[in-house]
């Protein structure tokens, strides 16, 4: 049994008329699966990243479906993350306000859970400490009139106000190109820029989270009738929860601690739950998706895709994944569990199809 599920299973004995159902694995719940059939994905205003994981979803609201008599409503907890915790980007701000004896012991903690130094910590939130919006815009437009780079993991670049993923790399001279100019325009715009970067940082997530949760909310109401509620999202909890700095709510030494501060002799929810320290991770669904539908993803990005007929990427995005589907030494493509594919997948999904009316991403 998976974490997750022993945490469920422990709640919903501890917790009056809540019960555990589990949702029946099955080969094709897995990332990716179903990209072969756009037409039955829901059309949506914007990419979503749940069209990558339609599939689980559905394995989800098939249970939700055949234990309830009507419709109702499906809870979920997107963007929890976001509101009860915060990124270690809240560092660079410590740096820039002068609190560097708080930031040094922020990152003696952060390097110990990453089995970094603070060192390191530290020397990735530097760059951003001497920047604001604008500045880092145009640092960002200017990495991308030069040539792609080598790729590593996210967590070892430096941290940026808006950082260039891996898909940056993807892109054609062209592409990046009128990207870095599109970007450099905005930079010089920029007149009511945040001060903190945890501030920019946090609105931006949520903005993200909301939209990909908007594509699932329409997956559910389309094919199974059930509304989606996400009451993270909800504006009262999410002014509560950002009115806490950032170095509070993402303190190393402590889980999400507005939730336990929250909660704590309450009686609502179990203590066993707020001591919780750990989370469950979705990787070996992503890489079983990987390898089981490496075809399509190479139709999606590959050099007869729409993307690359559009002149958008190059050969790059594939070869990574293709080298894992066959088997990589380490068992994953560079750049965890990927989710690229939701723009190639909304884009030749809105080709011949229009929004359905009311739907939003």
């Amino acid at each position: 049994m998976t974490t997750r599920a022993a945490f469920a299973e422990r709640t919903a004995a501890a917790v009056p008329a809540l019960a555990h159902h589990a949702v029946p694995g099955a080969r094709e719940a897995v990332y990716y699966a179903g990209l072969d059939d756009l037409e039955a994905l829901p059309v949506t205003d914007a990419p979503n990243a749940y069209a990558v994981t339609a599939s689980i979803k559905r394995a989800v609201l098939n249970t939700v479906t055949a234990q309830t008599n009507a419709p109702g409503v499906h809870f979920t907890g997107a963007a929890g993350d976001a509101v009860l915790s915060a990124p270690s980007s809240y560092l660079a701000d410590l740096l820039r306000e002068g609190h560097r004896r708080r930031a040094w012991r922020h990152a003696h903690v952060h390097a110990r859970l990453r089995h970094t130094s603070a060192f390191a910590v530290l020397a990735r939130a530097k760059p951003a400490a001497r920047l604001d919006l604008a500045g880092a815009w145009r640092q960002t437009a200017a990495t991308l009139h030069g040539p792609a780079r080598d790729w590593m993991p996210q967590a070892q670049r430096p941290t940026e106000w808006t950082p260039l993923l891996a898909a940056a790399d993807w892109m054609t001279t062209d592409a990046r190109r009128r990207l870095a100019d599109a970007i450099a325009e905005a930079a010089d715009r920029v007149t009511d820029a945040p001060a903190r970067l945890a501030d920019w940082s946090d609105r931006q997530d949520l903005a993200r989270v909301g939209a990909n949760t908007a594509g699932w909310r329409t997956l559910a109401l389309a094919e199974h009738g059930i509304e989606l509620a996400a009451p993270y999202l909800d504006n009262g909890v999410v002014r509560a929860c950002l009115a806490v700095p950032a170095d509070q709510r993402g303190a190393p030494g402590q889980y999400k601690p507005l939730l336990e501060a929250a909660f704590t002799a309450t009686g609502v929810v179990p203590d066993f739950v707020l001591a919780r320290t750990t989370k469950g991770g979705f990787n070996a669904l992503a890489y079983a998706g990987l390898t089981s539908n490496a075809p399509v993803l190479r139709e999606l990005l590959g050099p007869s895709s729409q993307l690359a007929a559009l002149g958008l990427v190059t050969e790059k995005p594939v070869m990574p994944w293709r080298r894992c589907a066959r088997g990589s030494p380490d068992g994953r493509a560079p750049g965890g569990p990927p989710r690229r594919p939701t723009l190639p997948t909304w884009s030749a999904t809105t080709t011949t199809r229009a929004p359905a009316a009311g739907t939003s991403g």
